[in-house]
């Protein structure tokens, strides 16, 4: 029962992460009056912290709470290679653009690698576990 437990919190990790880095991905164009809004800048650092931690405390496996990383990091390198149609989600273009982008991966890999970081340095407890209190008795 608690593989199944896994599986369904590792699919439900990686969907949300998958459907985020997406949303992350198409925002990145958007411009307000000319200039840059870097939303996606924004929901990549905040996305990949949280997702992480919380995939790591909903499951209690560190396994299922690197998987929101993986799966970002895939979808986000995804964007930046063209498609045989010659698409490509994440263009050079401009100096403004390029760093936007490359801000984009820079700190959205960051902030996976600490998050995971944090969790494979956390000690190991059920979900649940403890008093709830915050302290010991």
């Amino acid at each position: 029962m608690r593989a199944l437990h896994l599986l369904g919190w590792a699919v439900a990790a990686v969907a949300v992460a998958a459907w985020l880095a997406l949303v992350e991905v198409f925002w990145l164009p958007w411009r307000l009056g000319g200039v840059p809004v870097p939303v996606s800048l924004l929901a990549a650092v905040a996305g990949n912290l949280l997702l992480v931690g919380a995939a790591r405390r909903v499951s209690g496996s560190r396994l299922v709470a690197v998987l929101p990383a993986v799966a970002w990091l895939v979808i986000a390198l995804a964007a930046t290679m063209r498609r045989p149609e010659g698409d490509l989600l994440l263009p050079g273009g401009d100096a403004v653009t390029s760093a936007v982008n490359l801000g984009f991966l820079l700190l959205g890999v960051l902030a996976a690698a600490f998050a995971v970081g944090r969790v494979l340095g956390a000690p190991v407890s059920p979900p649940g576990a403890g008093s709830g209190s915050g302290g010991a008795r």
